[in-house]
């Protein structure tokens, strides 16, 4: 019986899928020291307008840029689900979770510096106001005092 005619150059694959961009954690530090180093030396520009001897001129003042982690896939030309599966890889959680924390730190640093917006930034970060509003008897069980009780509490808090 002869062979079905039709194209088999897929066997002639050695390998199945591409090669990992990065094959030690190593190459991952080393590049996004590369992104480190480029958000550092590219700051953003914010164009003020100052006054002079009665004159207007327009300045560009250097900002900073925040590390973000879809900045780092996009420099790494990597999607964000491929360098999450670099998080799981042997050999590779500790250089992830590395990188992670230094975009973190830098972030939350330059918040607490107000070099960036701290309320974007806590936001992306996760942080919340733990603030309390004082004229709220909170998680106290009601249901057991007598109204007089509870117009007491009331006039304690506010």
């Amino acid at each position: 019986m002869a062979a079905p005619k039709g194209n088999k150059f897929w066997l002639l694959c050695s390998t199945h899928g591409r090669k990992p961009i990065f094959e030690t954690p190593e190459s991952l530090w080393d590049a996004a020291c590369e992104y480190f180093s480029y958000v550092q030396a590219n700051p953003l520009y914010e164009t003020r307008a100052f006054q002079h001897q009665g004159e207007v001129m327009l300045k560009k003042i250097p900002r900073m840029r925040a590390m973000t982690i879809n900045g780092l896939c996009l420099f790494l030309d990597i999607n964000q689900e491929t360098f999450m599966l670099y998080r799981k890889r042997e050999g590779f959680i500790g250089v992830s979770e590395k990188i992670l924390e230094t975009i973190r730190s830098q972030k939350f640093e330059g918040a607490a510096a107000d070099l960036l917006n701290g309320n974007i930034i806590a936001r992306d970060l996760g942080l919340v106001d733990q603030r309390q509003n004082k004229n709220l008897t909170m998680f106290k069980d009601v249901s057991e005092m007598t109204d007089e009780e509870i117009q007491a509490e009331l006039d304690d808090a506010g």
